[in-house]
């Protein structure tokens, strides 16, 4: 018996073309911005991928989904870890510290119709993991995925595919 195997579609295409052609100085700044900003060294980058991984998979975003495996794996990171961000309260593969921030992100991304989304017993875990540098990067990298939600929810950027190459021409 074979096992079928996954093949690119390369009739995909985004619904946008990239907005680099639209507002170039504006986008170069942002994305530069925010990343400069989580790379301040405050916390593993590991941890804001794990971050940004997990917040893809709650919003159903494919093109956030792979994108945050694919840095995840360039970063040597094991396929168990990868593969149990989804089912991380269970998995043995996470730190104390990368538990709680992705408790924080499943926290801003899930409503909570009966109350705050991230109460103060939450942010007293995040501040025991992390100090206040580092409760920031971890804050701006859960806004930098959640700026570019809609992005990939509405312009559909082809997964898989760089930055700039993922759009339509």
């Amino acid at each position: 018996m074979s096992i079928p195997t996954a093949t690119k579609d390369d009739s995909l295409q985004s619904r946008l073309p990239d907005p680099v052609q639209f507002f170039p100085e504006e986008v170069a700044a942002l994305a530069g911005a925010m990343l400069k900003a989580t790379r301040n060294g405050s916390i593993p980058q590991t941890t804001i991928s794990l971050v940004q991984l997990r917040a893809g998979q709650l919003v159903g975003s494919t093109y956030h989904t792979i994108r945050q495996t694919g840095e995840l794996r360039k970063a040597g990171e094991t396929e168990e870890r990868i593969t149990s961000v989804a089912t991380w309260r269970d998995a043995p593969y996470f730190t104390d510290a990368e538990r709680v921030a992705l408790e924080l992100v499943e926290a801003v991304l899930t409503p909570n119709p009966s109350g705050e989304r991230v109460p103060d017993e939450l942010y007293a875990k995040v501040a025991e993991q992390y100090d206040e540098k580092a409760l920031w990067t971890l804050t701006i990298a859960i806004g930098q995925i959640c700026f570019f939600i809609p992005v990939a929810l509405i312009a559909k950027p082809i997964p898989g595919e760089a930055p700039g190459k993922n759009y339509r021409k």
